[in-house]
């Protein structure tokens, strides 16, 4: 099977992105980020036409996750969670659903969306580190060692060094801060596997660019979104890869500012 993660930047005005994207790719599973519309607006039926099922956590203007499936591959999908226990203020940050997968079997698979916290200076950066916390206790509850699980999104976080493009220079800076990577460090503390890392140790890769300043071609970017994963999945993880392809325009159509991070996972 194979799972993705991708902040889609507005599902709305990439909808056609994204379309073109599952057409080219087929993920089994997708955990989608940054929606930006209510559920009422979530474009299902597009989706449905196109083969894939969703189940979403949607928010006017803003946040929203949404895990979609193939439905060739997948016999279902229920809603486990909807938002992060004790932080539902902070926004449709999270959902999880329960996926059956033919070949696979039954995984948890989460998609969350962190928030970016501006700057070290801004109150939102002290709800970024709550909202990282609560993850922290989400997965204490939930990432067994038994337990298939994957908890995939837009971190909005650099786990290292090897994730930016300049380290020096946003040292102490968003994304970078000792408090963000701590709390990252205990997530993979608590079972989880960063899976683009385990299986590229030394691969300078990323996952986001500016829209600003021509970043992209440059390659100034960061790797900031993640497939988190528990020892099930993880010892059966044969590749990933960042699909940097759809982070350029198709057909005139505009790419989010992040691209897709592909996991293949290997039948049991």
């Amino acid at each position: 099977m194979t799972i993705a993660t991708w902040n889609v930047n507005g599902m709305q005005a990439r909808l056609d992105f994204v379309l073109h994207w599952l057409a080219a790719r087929g993920p089994d599973v997708a955990l989608l980020q940054e929606l930006k519309l209510p559920d009422d607006r979530f474009p299902h039926d597009e989706l449905q036409a196109a083969g894939y099922r969703a189940v979403v956590h949607g928010q006017k203007g803003w946040n929203g996750v949404a895990v979609i499936t193939r439905e060739e591959t997948v016999r279902r999908a229920e809603v486990s969670c909807r938002g992060l226990p004790g932080l539902e203020d902070q926004g449709a940050r999270l959902i999880g659903a329960q996926v059956e997968v033919d070949g696979f079997g039954v995984i948890d698979c989460v998609s969350v969306y962190v928030p970016n916290g501006r700057t070290i200076d801004h109150p939102e950066f002290g709800h970024k580190l709550a909202f990282l916390d609560g993850l922290v206790s989400f997965a204490q509850r939930e990432a067994r060692a038994d337990r298939p699980l994957i908890i995939g999104g837009d971190f909005n976080l650099c786990p290292g060094a090897l994730d930016t493009w300049d380290e020096e220079a946003w040292r102490d800076r968003i994304f970078h801060t000792a408090e963000e990577r701590r709390r990252y460090r205990t997530l993979l503390g608590l079972g989880t596997v960063d899976l683009f890392r385990a299986l590229n140790p030394d691969l300078r890769l990323f996952s986001w660019w500016d829209y600003r300043a021509g970043n992209f071609h440059k390659n100034l970017g960061l790797r900031i979104d993640l497939l988190l994963a528990t020892p099930p999945v993880a010892a059966r993880a044969a590749g990933v890869t960042i699909d940097r392809d759809y982070r350029k325009k198709k057909n005139g159509m505009i790419a989010s500012d992040h691209a897709p991070v592909i996991a293949e996972i290997r039948a049991t």
